[in-house]
């Protein structure tokens, strides 16, 4: 079952019960010749994905939401809408719930930390036929996180907000649309980048990071003018482009 709003900001919205994946949902509507913007939406979703094809628990009382967008820049600027996302999403949360604001922090490359614990994540997926598309996948636990993660997690419900997912769905799409403007298809990512760093978890301090083929370790010292993460070791600073970032929240 789905129902078509048309009060997010402007910007049409597509809301189901249940689905398998709101990306998934996004994508195969950017095939078939939907071309956005256009928000899907689902109370609860039977296969959540997050990076790397990790599994997103979605039980029912969370906000899973996607936003499509087709061309919205050049592919190689795709990547930092995770960071356009995660301010937007950073901004929505502050705005329901401003007691926590002070606790909210953003981690690299797509999450956000709620008292150093992880409160939601972002996937950005994209597809090249027949049209360029982007998928910014939102997942916030707002009444349940999961307890048998491989990272400390957290929702808001624990930390004293009751926020639903719909109130907060709507916040987040108006917050959304001046962080868009902002990035200005990649020729703003400088203010971007400025305004996650402000935001960021660990800045300075030491962390480690998975690759592929290897971990290593450092301080964490930024972010370089495309999103890569910069970390300093005794030998240098190394520029990191994909990886999963250690000790933070515990971590």
């Amino acid at each position: 079952m789905n129902r078509e709003a048309t009060d997010l900001a402007g910007v049409r919205h597509i809301a189901y019960d249940t689905l398998g994946s709101t990306n998934a949902e996004a994508l195969a509507r950017a095939r078939a010749g939907e071309r956005g913007p256009l928000w899907i939406s689902a109370k609860s979703q039977s296969a959540g994905r997050g990076r790397r094809g990790s599994v997103w628990a979605s039980p029912p009382g969370n906000l899973y939401a996607t936003l499509l967008l087709t061309e919205p820049s050049a592919p190689e600027h795709a990547p930092q809408l995770s960071f356009v996302a995660a301010l937007a999403l950073h901004d929505a949360i502050a705005q329901c719930a401003a007691q926590l604001g002070p606790l909210l922090k953003v981690k690299w490359p797509n999450d956000l930390l709620l008292g150093g614990k992880k409160l939601a994540g972002i996937l950005i997926e994209g597809e090249s036929e027949p049209v360029f598309a982007v998928a910014i996948g939102v997942g916030v636990n707002c009444a349940a996180h999961p307890d048998d993660a491989a990272y400390p997690a957290t929702d808001l419900a624990s930390a004293g907000a009751l926020v639903a997912p719909a109130a907060l769905f709507t916040v987040l799409s108006g917050a959304m649309q001046p962080r868009l403007e902002q990035w200005n298809r990649g020729q703003g990512f400088a203010a971007v980048r400025a305004d996650w760093l402000k935001r960021a978890a660990g800045l300075g301090e030491a962390i480690r990071v998975r690759l592929p083929e290897r971990e290593l370790s450092g301080r964490f010292q930024g972010l370089d003018d495309a999103g890569r993460l910069l970390v300093e070791q005794p030998s240098g600073i190394v520029t990191v482009t994909a990886g999963e970032v250690f000790g933070l929240g515990g971590r």
